[in-house]
Order: structure tokens, then sequence, then C-alpha cells
């Protein structure tokens, strides 16, 4: 341990001008032993300082490194866990608590020793042992620091002084002397005796010389003496004069004391009058209210644009006085307590004359529009509310005052403008539409002179366009076949264009008169309430219906009050109250659409939905995108209805037994809806149920064409096939329907299939015999019979088919297809105009099969040189003559 403190000393204490007092070897309770030193320090200079330092081996050689280092001063307590067993723990308190195992008790002991010398010396004994020894904290004699050598080898701890055992290495003076006088002396090195001896002898010598300086200097050291005594009584004496200049100076000292008492109690008054001025000031210009904003609160005019503009400017300055943030206390004015309640009185006295002469203008507004109503009797059009709502919004600014300050009566005035309004919109609403629905019927003579008229303005361009497609494309249908309107029993089929486009125009005017009607309404509610109408909300959207009759739902109920949960909503709510009219209207307006013509459900489809898409645009949760997108599911009901009422109708169609079938009726409803529906349909945003309704129908148009052809009885099934086929491939074809290109095809097909079907069949008529015969031999070929040996077959030789053959001259065989044309014809319907296309496939067919023959005569009769009595010239000079004859 002493090596450990030499090399600790001078490696890591020395050059810091420490010196190293006590060490112990610890490591830390509880844990991996990792072993290190804790040193007891003093400085070399003073002011002296007392340090304990941990000291720990570096981890990359023999060196030791300063780790950490505490001031003595920072030690509370010191805790020896045991004052009578041998215990190495011992805990130093700093900061925190530090938990140390001694290597042995001793070392312990030793340390917590020194530790307690040092408190004993430089700290006034601050430091608390605990648990530790009384042996080990024996008082030493009190030894001021003065009385203690400044030395390096002088001990801590007074009197009972240690020589503290570190060698002290000789400095050069030292080392000079010894040589000098070991040089004079020429046995120090082989005589050591006699050297010290020597020593000795000069000590002596130099000891009665020192004393015998004393005694010569005792007269000297009286003379210092008596100068001391002399020094001494006057510092009593100037003690004296400090005692009195003291006394003197407290009484000073008293009067300095009141004086700045004084002071501070001056400064105090002043800043606390600055501070209540500042709160008298700041009271007075939040809370006081102009003589003149009192006036106009108390009875200014409210009819006026300078009287309502007074009473605004005043009900903001009355607001501000009522919403100054006071600071604490001054709620406990009296002043104050009276100033609010003034306040108070004003705005209770202001609502109220601005609530009673608000109501009074909705009542006006009402008595006053409704003198217009009689004007707008006879024309399509909605009266205008635009002077109403530019009067009412001068008081806007004053209902959003009344809405911040008494909700209770913006609420009453809102409730009141909603019964107001939806009574005087009712009233115009249901005018409108009565208009609207003599201009359909024609019930009146304004409808004779049909004209439109009202706020909206003309038509678009884009309406007018269609409406134009729809006459030219009817105009085109009718040009083509004049009784197709005629043959269908559908709803109203044989109503004309001009009825429809007429319809057309009407529905698109009340569409166009209710929807800035709605939008200038919701903009005026927004505005003079005072309601946000631009913020997203959610769940507002109507439900999309599906187009196979899936659920359609309601957005809302016109009678069922929804519950605020926004200003948003709030607005809905009150668009709701008050044009609570006009969806049942309009849905009364579709069905009358509906009953005068099934047809119209597309007009009205297309429009409503035009309308709904717009209005989504502006404002997907506003009442009127909800209101329309409610009204478009009505209109797309009864579009599924009609799809469906042409299906039934087409399942119930009868055709005569007597007379020939021809182009079904329900084929040619088909041409007119599809060709009336791709006029309406142009570039309309709801393409996508029209595709599926032709789907629909074609279906239905195929499925019952195949029926009514299985049940023909006049007519034979592949000429019902055939022509009507036809018909629906020539629509398809004409009409280009992008969705139906697969059906076309279909149809083609089915035609084609069909006419030769019937060309085969009716052919095997005219030269039946022969037919029969060469069927035998193709028969007898099927079994196994080789071509060239059929001849030897009794019913099949030579002389049995010259027999045949001389049964068919020319003439006969002329006969036997003059006969056929005269059936065709009696077949065929003139609408579709088939019979030369079948007579000339029947030429093609009839050909076809002499040719066959002919291949049987020369393969199984080789040599025979029986021949046809006709040639294939003959049958196209046939032909060619019947067919011009007829």
């Amino acid at each position: 341990m002493t090596a450990i403190k030499h090399a600790l000393q001078r490696d890591i204490f020395t050059p810091n001008d420490e010196r190293l007092l006590s060490i112990v070897n610890v490591c830390k309770a509880g844990k991996k032993k990792k072993n290190c030193f804790l040193c007891a320090t003093v400085t070399t200079e003073r002011p002296v300082q007392v340090k304990m330092v941990k000291v720990k081996k570096s981890d990359k050689g023999d060196f030791y490194k300063r780790q950490i280092a505490w001031a003595l001063r920072d030690l509370a307590v010191v805790d020896a866990k045991d004052a009578i067993k041998e215990n190495p723990e011992f805990d130093l308190h700093f900061e925190k608590i530090y938990k140390w195992v001694a290597s042995s008790t001793a070392e312990k002991n030793a340390f917590i020793s020194c530790i307690w010398k040092l408190n004993q010396r430089y700290l006034r004994k601050k430091i608390d042992f605990v648990n530790v020894s009384s042996q080990l904290l024996e008082e030493l004699p009190k030894v001021t620091e003065e009385s203690v050598p400044s030395g390096e080898n002088q001990s801590v701890t007074g009197g009972d002084e240690e020589v503290v055992d570190v060698y002290q290495e000789l400095n050069a003076r030292e080392e000079q002397d010894i040589e000098i006088m070991m040089e004079g002396c020429e046995c120090a090195i082989s005589n050591a005796e006699a050297f010290a001896e020597r020593l000795s002898r000069e000590l002596q010598v130099l000891d009665g010389a020192n004393i015998q300086s004393i005694m010569a200097s005792e007269k000297q050291v009286n003379i210092l003496m008596k100068l001391l005594d002399e020094a001494l009584k006057e510092v009593d004496q100037i003690e004296l004069k400090l005692s009195s200049y003291e006394e003197m100076l407290q009484s000073v000292k008293e009067q300095m004391d009141q004086i700045s008492e004084s002071n501070h109690l001056i400064h105090l008054s002043n800043t606390n009058n600055v501070k209540l001025l500042s709160e008298i000031e700041f009271l007075v210009n939040h809370m006081d209210l102009a003589k003149g904003h009192i006036k106009a609160l108390q009875e200014g005019d409210l009819a006026s644009s300078r009287g309502i503009e007074a009473c605004t400017n005043a009900a903001d300055a009355l607001l501000q006085c009522m919403n100054v943030a006071l600071r604490p206390g001054h709620d406990m004015l009296l002043a104050v307590k009276q100033q609010q309640q003034r306040f108070s009185d004003l705005r209770e006295h202001f609502a109220r004359r601005l609530a009673s002469h608000l109501n009074n203008v909705f009542v006006q507004q009402g008595h006053d529009q409704s003198s217009t109503l009689a004007q707008h009797s006879v024309e399509l059009a909605l009266p205008n509310h635009h002077p109403f709502h530019r009067d009412l919004l001068r008081y806007a600014k004053l209902m959003e005052w009344l809405k911040s300050t008494d909700y209770g009566k913006y609420e009453g005035l809102t409730k009141n403008y909603m019964d107001y309004l939806s009574r005087l919109y009712e009233r115009e609403i249901k005018d409108f539409f009565e208009v609207a629905k003599i201009k359909m019927t024609g019930t009146t003579k304004e409808s004779k002179k049909f004209g439109l008229h009202g706020s909206s303005g003309k038509l678009t361009g884009s309406t007018s366009s269609l409406n134009k497609l729809t006459v030219q494309s009817s105009g085109n249908r009718r040009s083509q076949s004049s009784s197709l309107l005629d043959m269908g029993n559908m709803s109203a089929s044989d109503l004309d264009v001009a009825d429809r486009t007429k319809f057309d125009k009407i529905f698109e005017q009340v569409l166009s008169e209710l929807e800035p009607l709605c939008l200038a309404e919701q903009d005026f509610i927004s505005k003079f309430f005072k309601l946000q109408q631009h913020q997203s909300m959610p769940g507002t959207m109507t439900e999309a219906e599906d187009i196979d009759g899936g659920t359609l739902s309601r957005q809302h109920n016109a009678g069922a009050p929804l519950p605020v949960s926004s200003e948003k909503d709030m607005i809905r709510q009150m668009m709701i109250k008050i044009f609570r009219c006009i969806e049942p209207e309009l849905n009364n307006l579709i069905a009358l659409g509906d009953k005068i013509d099934s047809f119209n459900s597309l007009y009205m489809l297309v429009k409503m939905s035009h309308h709904v898409w717009t209005a989504q645009n502006v404002d997907p949760a506003s009442f009127l995108s909800t209101t329309l997108g409610n009204v478009l599911v009505t209109v797309k009901r009864n579009f599924d209805k009609c799809i469906s009422n042409q299906i039934r109708q087409m399942e119930e169609v009868k055709i005569s037994k007597k007379s020939k079938v021809g182009i079904l009726p329900f084929v040619a409803e088909f041409e007119e809806f599809a060709g009336l529906a791709e006029s309406i349909f142009k570039n309309a945003e709801r393409r996508g149920d029209l595709d599926k309704a032709y789907t629909k129908l074609i279906r239905g148009v195929f499925v019952n064409v195949e029926k009514v052809a299985n049940e023909s009885q006049k007519t034979p099934r592949d000429v019902v096939m055939m022509e009507n086929f036809h018909h629906i491939f020539a629509t398809l074809s004409r009409l280009k329907i992008s969705c139906l290109e697969a059906e076309k095809k279909e149809a083609k097909q089915k035609y084609t299939d069909h006419l030769q079907s019937y060309v085969i069949y009716s052919l095997g008529q005219p030269l039946e015999k022969l037919n029969h015969f060469f069927e035998g031999v193709e028969a007898r070929v099927a079994q196994g019979i080789r071509e060239e040996e059929v001849s030897y077959q009794l019913a099949f030789n030579k002389q049995e088919l010259r027999k045949v053959i001389k049964e068919y001259p020319g003439k006969e065989v002329k006969k036997g297809l003059d006969n056929l044309y005269k059936k065709v014809d009696k077949h065929l319907c003139e609408e579709e105009n088939l019979l030369q296309v079948v007579w000339h496939s029947m030429q093609d067919e009839f050909i076809r099969q002499y040719k066959h023959f002919e291949g049987l005569i020369a393969r199984c009769y080789p040599g025979s040189g029986v021949m046809m009595e006709f040639t294939i010239q003959d049958i196209l000079d046939y032909c060619s003559s019947i067919a011009q004859s007829h």
C-alpha cells in the first residue's frame, strides 16, 4: 500500500500541488468488483482546500488516473455501518449516497479517522459520523491554524503531530554542503564513527555559541518588551475613541433608516396612485358608451338606411363594452356592476326592438309578395325575391350582433322567418306548378299559344339543340315508316314529337326556375342569418340508386326536424322548412308527365340528371342538390317502370291466326324507343342507365320474337324470325348503339340462318320426287354401297332415274318455281321488302341443288347418258322472267 501511496503522490497529486494524507482500497457495494482508491488530500497552498479524490487504474496500462473529486465541505454524513463489529462497508453522503466496501476494516478505520481529523481541523465539525467507534473519534488538542508550520513534513493534527513517513530528497544546496563537510574530514568514508564524533563536537561548539548570543541579546529583549507595553497602551486609547465614534454613528444610522423607510413609503404611494389611475382610465376607455350610441339603441330608426347604420355601429360599440376583458377585482366595483347592468338593459331593449321590427318586415313581405302572384298566374315563372333580400340584407350585421348577444331572440326570428316564408313560397310554388300542369295538358287557351317566360331567361343552347335533334330524329322515323307510331301498345306511344318536345321544354323551364330560386334563398339565408354554408358535411349525399331496381333511399323527410349539428345543417333545415312543398310538387309533376306519356321519363331523366350534376358541382350537400337527388330517384324509378312495361307488353302480344305476322309491334316500338332515346341521351350524364335499359329491352325483344315465331300458324317460323331479326339488325346498324354491338351481330346471324333455312325448306317442294329419289341414292351410299353399284339397285336403276327426270321437264320446273314465288310473296310482309332477297337466295340454292344432282348422276350412273331435261341457264331465265312478271 505504501508503494501505491508513493506512486499516487508522485504521478497524480504532486503535479496538482496536493498532498496525499490517507488512502483506502474500495469497490462499489453490490456490484462487480471494480477496485479503485479513495484518497484524502489537502492543497500545499493557502487557503487550504480539503478534497476526497477517486483514483482508478487505467484500462490501457499500469498508470493511475484521477476519475472524480469531491470537496470535503460537501460531505454531510459518514456512515461506518457498525460501531462494534468489524464491517468493511461504509457510506459517504455527498449530493447523493455512495456505498463502498473497503478491502479491509483496518484500512476503512484509518481512512475514517483521517476524515474525522480533517473535519476537526478545517470544517469546524460540520460532518456527522454515524456508527463510528468512539476510539476513532478521540478529541485532539485544539490548535489554531496559525500555530502549525507550513512545511511539507508538518502533520495536520496539531499537538499529537505525526511525522509523515515520506521520503524527502536532498536539494542541490544540501548535497553541496554535505560534500564540502565530508571533504574536510578524511575519515568520513572509511570511519563513520570518527566522522559522527567529529560532527557531535562541532554541534556542541555551535550550541554554546548560540547560548552566548542569546544572553548577549537580553538587554535588547527588555527594551523590546517595554516598547510593546507602550504600544498596548496606545491601542487601548484608540479602542476607546473608536467606541465613542461607533456610538455617534449608531444614532446617525437610526436616522438614516427612518429616512429610507419614509422614502420607501412615498415611492409606494406614488406607485399605487399611478396604478389606480391606469385602472380608472382602462375602465373609462373600455366601459363608457357614447350618448349617441345610447340614443341610437333606444330610439334609432330601423327603417331607414342611415338609422340602420347608426344602430349597427351602436350595437357593435355596446358589444365591445360588454365583452371587455376585466382585470381581477374589477367585477367587485359597484360602478362596474352598475355599468354592466345598464349595458345589459340596453342590449335587452334593443334586441326586443330589432326582433319586433324584423318580424313586421317578414309579415309585410308576405303581403306585398302575395299581391304580385296574380300577374304570374298565366306565366310559367316564379316571382323574384331579390328586392326583399336586398332590403333585408341591410340588417345582416344586426342579425350577427343578435346571434352573439341574444341567441333566443335570434332563434325566434329564424323560426318566424321560416313560418312566414314557407307559407309564401308554398302559395307561389303551387301556383307555378299549376301553370306548368295546365301547359302540359293543354286544358286552357294559354296552352294553344305555348310560350315560355320567366326570370330564368332563355333555355340553354344544349337544351335547344337537344330538342332539335329530337324533332329531326322523330321526323326521319316518320318518313321511313309513317305507321310505326300507330302500331304499338305502349303508354301514349301515338303522341307526336311536338307534344314531347313541348313537355321537355316545360320540364326544363320548371327546373330552370326552381334552381335560381333555391340558390338565391340559400345564399340569402347564409348571409342574413350569418351561417357558414361552405364547409364539408359528411353523410349528406343522396344514396345512389341501383338501376336494376335495388334499394333506393331518401335523404330527409321534409316534415321531420333534424338535429342541428352545424351551421351547414341549420341552413339545410331552414331550406327544408321553407321549400317543403318543392319535392311533393315535383313528384306530382313527374307523375303527370309519366301519365301523359311514359316516354316522357326519358326526357325527365336526362334533364333531372343534368340539374343534379350541376347542383352537386356547386355544393353536394346543399338543399337543392339533395332535393333534386331525391326527385331523381323517382324519375329513375319511372324510367325503370317504363322499361319494365315495354317488356311486359312484349310478353303479352297476341297475333292473329288468320293474317300473316310481318314486323312484330314491339320490334317497331323498340325502334321508336331507341331512336327517341338516342336523340334525348346524346351527351347526357346518365348514359349508363340507358345502356342497361337497352340490354334489358333487346333481350326481351329477342326472346319474344322467338316465342311469337314458335306460336305462328299462318306465317312460317323462319319467315317471322328472318323478317324481324332483319328489321332489328337494320335498326341497330342505323343507330350505331355501341353497347348493342354484340346483339347486332347476333341479330344478323339469326336473320341469315333463318333465311337459309326458309330457302332450303321451300325448294324441297317444286322438285319433290326428284329430291326424294336422290335422297334415297345418298342413303344407299351412306349404308356402304359403292356409288357405281347404286344403279344395280332395283329402286334406283337407270330406268327409275329416267322416269323421275321425265316428270320434270322445263315447263313443269318453271310452273313449280312460279307457284313457289307466289307462295313466298304471301309469306313475306311488304315493310321489310325481302322478297327479291329471298328469291335470289332461292335461285342460288336451286342452282346448287342442280349441280349436286348432276354430280350424283355422273358418279352413280357413269356412261348412262342420262341428263336433266333443263339447264342452269334455263333456271336463270325462269327465275328472272317470274320475278319480272310479278
